[in-house]
């Protein structure tokens, strides 16, 4: 039997400037060579555990802990931050908060060069960690020309090359495209499997989790664990539901048919799934609901005409794009790290002047207008928070473009404590933003946008890092307002969020535009989901599994289905 690494027993703590516990009474162990999922709703307190695990609790975040925590057989608490982070490595959601060095190789030797190891010793250690995450043609590159894949597979090999006994991953696929997030879960897969290292994952993207085996999951909940069981078991509970957790999408179609399901049909895996079982329900269902309407395109409000870019002479990031987008319209803008999406939206913006071609608006070419021209017309959130936040009061955060327009300050309180409340982030207005966490300061930059009443919002991935609950309050607030006549154009990596909410999808790939049609339609494209490094939806594969010839279609009726079932349920 193998021995246990992680120990809580009756496990409680409470942060200093809080008055209840974020954790309650944990009883968990988890063991040497285990693979396993955390999970868990905004504020459930999964992080906390994770900080516990690490060490960053007690010995950055004050608090008060009773029970006991044991690492290999020791007393956290006895212990210190140095001596954990020789036993857990952490890779942190964001790689670049984690880098020191300037090229791959020193990086990942950094902690080697911290412990004085010979240096013919530390080549031959980097070199040997930097060949099992499959960067070794890369020592000499700079950190800043890896794409966020290779970024996250030298921030794991940086923490490897010191043997630690436990990897920890906070949210490695926050940042990545769909197949790239596939990719890094095949490797912490292969990693745990070669090394029999314990590996601790927490993510709330679940269905990409589970493209590899995990041993368990573990649902946090309100501070307390609410379930630990297989995947499998947890897929045929109700804890997920109850816990405002999103289940794989071919799980949900399989409930909606009708099917029962049980642990013994093997639900955690699409290609072991007891098939047979369902495709009479599936069939059945599928005939019993209305054909899928398509998007009717409306005027236009915003359109790029031939626009060309690059960031460096004779090497353009953007080659004669052009598409129209139409008034009112809710669309994605989808692709591979580095495809030219999020460049996209700062020539929209005028961050970025563009080389050739030009930008119209409302049948006006902005192209030579200012920042501050286009900003009265439309509005941006950027992927990363912290790129945007200036102020340290969640309420001034928001408020502040109202402040420097010379709104009054009775009209300032009242659209900010309204757009707060939309957000979620009412209880916290009088916050510092310190304190949040990097899903709640992404809400804080949505807010401070929404709060402008923009006529074209843009949104570069909205819901990274939310729970499925925050996900679904912020999507619906924007299809509210999209329903108001705001047009709403989000680069996002989710593929659950450009079939559910966006009927029409542009596909960027090398700086061009490769793809524009339905969502439904660049999902089940197997040429262009491969060209721009995209994921075919589990709903399409379980389409094709139960035989089901309109297999596109189904998928078309089903996010159909789903919309309307959520829209009663809210």
């Amino acid at each position: 039997m193998k021995k246990p690494v992680i120990q809580f027993e009756n496990f409680t703590f409470k942060h200093r400037s809080q008055v209840n516990p974020t954790l309650y009474d944990i009883n968990l162990t988890i063991y040497e060579g285990e693979k396993v999922l955390i999970v868990g709703p905004s504020g459930s307190g999964k992080s906390t555990l994770a900080h516990c695990i690490n060490g960053l609790v007690p010995f950055s975040y004050k608090g008060d802990i009773e029970g006991s925590l044991k690492i290999n057989s020791q007393e956290t608490k006895n212990l210190d931050i140095f001596t954990l982070s020789k036993i857990v490595g952490t890779i942190l959601q964001d790689p670049d908060g984690q880098f020191i060095g300037l090229s791959v190789g020193e990086d990942i030797a950094f902690a080697l060069e911290n412990d004085c190891v010979p240096k013919e010793q530390m080549h031959k250690q980097a070199a040997s960690v930097s060949r099992l995450v499959d960067m070794n043609d890369y020592l000499d590159s700079s950190l800043h020309d890896l794409s966020g894949g290779q970024k996250q597979r030298v921030s794991l090999a940086g923490v490897m090359v010191d043997n630690v006994d436990i990897l920890l991953f906070d949210e490695p696929l926050a940042n990545l495209d769909p197949a790239t997030g596939e990719n890094a879960i095949r490797l912490i897969d292969r990693v745990q499997e070669d090394t029999d290292t314990t590996v601790i994952i927490i993510e709330h993207r679940l269905e990409d989790v589970l493209y590899c085996h995990v041993d368990r999951i573990i649902v946090i909940d309100d501070g307390r664990v609410v379930s630990d069981s297989t995947p499998d078991e947890l897929l045929a509970s109700s804890v997920l539901e109850s816990s405002n957790i999103r289940e794989p999408l071919y799980v949900k179609a399989i409930k909606y048919a009708g099917c029962e399901v049980t642990a013994e049909i093997r639900p955690a895996h699409l290609d072991t799934l007891a098939i047979e079982v369902c495709k009479d329900n599936l069939f059945k269902w599928f005939e019993s609901i209305k054909p899928s309407t398509h998007y009717v395109k409306s005027s236009s409000v915003l359109e790029l005409k031939d626009v060309t870019f690059g960031y460096m002479k004779r090497k353009e990031t953007i080659k004669n794009v052009s598409f129209s987008i139409g008034k009112g319209e809710m669309l994605s803008i989808v692709g591979r790290n580095g495809a030219g999406k999020s460049t996209l939206s700062k020539l929209i913006c005028g961050f970025e002047k563009v080389n050739s071609g030009s930008i119209i608006f409302n049948n006006k070419d902005i192209t030579n207008d200012t920042i501050s021209q286009r900003s009265e017309r439309i509005g941006m959130v950027m992927q990363n928070p912290n790129q945007m936040i200036s102020k340290h009061m969640i309420f001034d955060e928001v408020g502040l473009g109202l402040v420097t327009r010379g709104v009054s300050k009775e009209e300032i309180k009242e659209r900010v404590e309204e757009t707060l409340k939309i957000c979620g982030l009412y209880p916290f207005r009088n916050w510092p933003i310190s304190a949040l966490s990097f899903g709640q300061k992404k809400r804080v930059t949505i807010a401070s946008i929404l709060v402008l009443n923009p006529e074209v919002l843009i949104l570069d991935e909205p819901t990274a890092g939310q729970d499925f609950r925050h996900y679904t309050e912020i999507m619906e607030f924007l299809v509210q307002l999209n329903q108001q006549g705001v047009t709403i154009i989000m680069i996002t990596h989710d593929m659950h969020l450009m079939q559910e909410y966006t009927p029409r999808a542009i596909v960027i790939a090398d700086g061009e535009v490769i793809a524009d049609e339905s969502a439904v339609n660049v999902l089940t494209d197997e040429s262009v989901i491969h060209q721009a490094n995209l994921k075919k939806t589990s709903l399409y594969e379980l389409a094709v599994r139960a035989e089901i010839d309109e297999s596109r279609e189904f998928v078309a009726r089903f996010i159909a289905f789903d919309k309307e079932v959520r829209k009663k349920w809210q």
